[in-house]
């Protein structure tokens, strides 16, 4: 018999153990030697299910399918009317259309997903995480048909969904817990009362909440009535449920999380920590596993205490309890999630297990193969969330549009990329902005980090804007590599907002360096044709080249000379070797400056000599010119540049909500205008200056009405995105 597995850079067949063998020795002695290795045994005489759906889509829905395939389960993927050439759709043996693109109409329309699962047939739906995963109507209502539901029951949904249920259990299950009100908020001013009787700052949450959604931090009066607003409108969009509750803010901790497997027979693990401090908006950005902050001691104080939660809810299923811990390594219950995290590929890097695999064998009602003792925490894994945003704006502001290119970095060494997207996807305002998670593994944390970073430079991802140069400074940054880290990490790192990488003097001279040798390459291939001069007696080749390059506020004289396939740099009277290949066709450039291995990225060119380069996970724009050319694009005549001053647009792709004014109203600088929903999450538009509100209407009917309406200079118009149309609303002194 086989034993197979699934490797941390794909997918592999491992034969050299018998299935005896891999029942007896997998965790506790091959998976301590094995770096690649994640996935446990796959036993072919233990029968699960024919054939599972799984009610989500994306990379999770992918991740399940692979382990389906490898178990020998065929599979269901539902998806709406814009994911239908999706690469979840294209992986399963089943795809069928529940709906349009609303998430409401389609991946939560459960009428729609019960009718899919009785024409298919599905013996059992896993939910992956997010949508119905924590929804006990729609655990019941499979219960009702005798369909399995991969996870816990509808009572323990319930209890550990309900925020303030889950905190009084944790209570009683004398589980660590942070001060807070334990009933349900009614409205803002009770919001108010309670916030100043525990005392600022205070957390407001939704009750049925997960993932930063319907999540504010108060610290006064106004910033409470304003979360409870906004929270409660999330809440009520996200999981349709309002109900909020308000806790003590504890400033500064750290959050780590204890990963539970627990079976059906009153058998339950715990399989270690992850670390997810590093957070903006309260959605974790990078993870890691195990944490650099926990002893032996407070390791298994926490798993322990974790345990007595899942039995005390009768838990079955892998789930996840998450903690708050301070300085002084006390921690405290913050939520458990009924369902499989978004982190768990670094749980299953350092244990072996693949829980998704556990879950569908717990599910079934198979006990847990492992004992605590077998459990072990093998080298270290991290994770990054690769994300379709711009990170210059508040650490990250969804951004839309087609993957016109994409490569994973799976050549490099204990990558894995859990993604759901391909090259040509969509990335739209209707789902998360993911793109996937990049999880890299090492025998030790400095390796891990290493690879991380090796594997960031040789992601390619074009057509949109993503979040690479902002993962790649956090992994590098000192206090992230000290380990000295919070949930305010990003805040207090980057105090005025992400700025990218700032280069050191050694750096930019490499840049230039690179930039110019680049140059110059370009020049030479433009020259020759499939090998040979373009034109037979054409004079000699040159050998210098005297350039002048434009990066930031300064502008450098470059000198270059070429020596074989190598070029020699002048920049700042120091020379630099540069060698490469020059495959100017690729869109990844392996450049070598004086002994020193850069991954760099050309983004774009044209023929005024402008030029991106992704370097050091950072795009910079630079401008190469020969220095005659620099001397006279002094001549040149400037393009000026647009006055934006009367116009605030909005700072994402999203949905208006709502809107707060109407023409004729009076509005004062920093009131609110109207209310963009993106990717779930609700953000406040403000005017910039005091007004008068003239006009509110679409961008269709302003260009029809454009005859009729003058819009004077000194009058302000606020411009918000509704999909594809616009809100605008002019204000006039």
């Amino acid at each position: 018999m086989n034993c197979f597995c699934l490797t941390v850079a794909g997918e592999e067949m491992f034969n050299s153990l018998s299935l005896l063998q891999c029942e007896t020795l997998c965790l506790r002695r091959y998976l301590k030697t094995s770096h690649k290795l994640y996935s446990a045994t796959y036993d072919p005489n233990e029968k699960t299910f024919e054939k599972l759906l799984i009610a989500n889509r994306g990379e999770i829905a992918c991740r399940v399918i692979k382990t389906c395939k490898k178990m020998g389960i065929k599979t269901v993927a539902i998806h709406s009317d814009v994911d239908a050439n999706a690469v979840h759709v294209k992986m399963a043996d089943e795809a069928v259309c529940v709906g349009p693109a609303p998430t409401s109409k389609s991946y939560l329309n459960m009428d729609a997903i019960m009718e899919v699962i009785k024409e298919t047939r599905a013996q059992a739906v896993h939910p992956g995480y997010g949508f119905l995963s924590e929804n006990k109507e729609f655990a019941r209502r499979l219960a009702a048909e005798g369909v399995t539901f991969i996870g816990p029951d509808t009572h323990a949904i319930q209890a550990m969904g309900d925020k303030i249920e889950s905190k009084l259990l944790a209570k009683n299950a004398k589980v660590n817990t942070i001060p807070g009100f334990d009933g349900v908020v009614k409205d803002a001013d009770e919001a108010v009362r309670i916030a100043r009787e525990i005392g600022y700052p205070v957390m407001i949450k939704a009750s049925a909440g997960g993932g930063g959604k319907g999540m504010r931090i108060a610290w006064d009066d106004e910033e409470t009535r304003e979360g409870f607003r906004f929270s409660s409108q999330e809440a009520a969009s996200s999981f349709g449920d309002d109900r909020l509750l308000i806790e003590k803010f504890i400033d500064n901790p750290r959050h780590i999380e204890i990963q539970v497997l627990a079976d059906k027979h009153g058998n339950a693990l715990w399989l270690n920590e992850r670390e997810c401090s590093i957070q903006r908006r309260n959605q974790k950005v990078v993870e890691e596993a195990p944490s650099t902050f926990l002893d032996p001691e407070t390791r298994r104080a926490m798993g322990e205490q974790a345990v007595a939660l899942a039995k005390a809810v009768k838990y079955s299923s892998a789930g996840t309890v998450e903690f708050l811990v301070d300085s002084s390594k006390n921690f405290y219950f913050l939520e458990m999630n009924t369902r499989l995290q978004v982190e768990h590929p670094v749980t299953e890097c350092i244990t072996g297990l693949d829980l998704v695999q556990e879950m569908i064998r717990v599910a079934k009602g198979y006990p847990l193969r492992h004992k605590q003792a077998d459990i072990p925490i093998n080298g270290w894994a991290v994770e990054c969330r690769v994300y379709a945003e711009d990170p210059y704006k508040s650490f990250g502001l969804p951004s839309i549009g087609k993957l016109s290119q994409y490569q994973e970095p799976l050549h490099v060494p204990s990558v894995r990329v859990d993604s759901g997207i391909q090259q040509g996807s969509d990335i739209s305002i209707y789902y998360d902005p993911m793109i996937s998670k990049l999880i890299t593994y090492g025998s030790n944390r400095a390796e891990a980090l290493k690879r991380m970073e090796e594997a960031l430079d040789n992601y390619v991802i074009r057509g949109v804007t993503h979040n690479i140069s902002l993962l790649r400074e956090v992994i590098i940054h000192p206090r992230f590599v000290r380990g000295d880290i919070s949930t305010k990490f990003l805040p207090e790192v980057y105090p005025d907002g992400f700025k990218g990488h700032k280069l050191t003097d050694l750096e930019r001279r490499e840049l230039l360096a690179t930039a110019a040798s680049l140059y110059v390459a370009e020049q030479l291939r433009s020259q020759r044709f499939l090998g040979t001069p373009r034109i037979p007696i054409a004079k000699s080749k040159r050998s210098s080249w005297e350039l002048s390059v434009h990066l930031g506020d300064g502008i450098y004289p470059v000198a270059v000379s070429k020596d074989g396939s190598s070029f020699s740099v002048e920049v700042d009277g120091m020379k630099l070797n540069v060698t490469s290949e020059w495959n100017l066709a690729s869109p990844l450039l392996s450049v070598t400056i004086d002994g020193t291995q850069r991954t760099i990225q050309r983004l774009s060119r044209n023929a005024s000599g402008s030029t991106s380069i992704q370097f050091l996970g950072t795009v910079y724009k630079l401008q190469i010119l020969t220095k005659v050319a620099a001397e006279l694009s002094k001549y040149m005549p400037e393009k000026a540049a647009e006055d934006t001053s009367s116009i605030l647009r909005s700072p994402m792709p999203g949905a208006v909500v709502a809107v707060s004014v109407k023409p004729g109203d009076m509005v004062s600088e920093g009131q609110e205008i109207c209310v963009i929903e993106a990717m779930k999450m609700q953000n406040s538009m403000i005017a910039a200056k005091t007004g008068k509100v003239s006009y509110l209407g679409s961008l269709k009917t302003i260009c029809n009405l454009s005859n009729r309406i003058e819009f004077k200079k000194e009058e302000r118009r606020i411009l918000v995105v509704k999909e594809l149309s616009l809100i605008v609303v002019s204000l006039s002194k």
